[in-house]
């Protein structure tokens, strides 16, 4: 899977969790947070998302790798690598 299919999906999830949220409005390095106005469960249902998609583990823990679109997609590349 690309890193841009990975960027739509991860779009799509947090679209599922805000449906009147544009992610393609914040930048890559933005706090996904703060330009979506999303709180902390609305990420943990973003990364639960995600993981019922994807198939991954993703740890509690790791969350602040999803703060921003770039963690968050590099985060599930190198997930899916492995």
């Amino acid at each position: 899977m690309t890193e841009d299919e990975i960027k739509a999906i991860l779009y799509e999830e947090i679209t599922t969790i805000a449906p009147d949220a544009d992610p393609g409005s914040i930048g890559a390095d933005e706090d996904v947070r703060d330009g979506l106005d999303l709180d902390s469960m609305d990420m943990l249902n973003v990364i639960a998302g995600l993981h019922e998609r994807l198939g991954i583990d993703i740890p509690e823990a790791d969350a602040p790798q999803f703060f921003t679109v770039a963690g968050g997609v590099q985060y599930l590349a190198e997930r899916m690598r492995n």
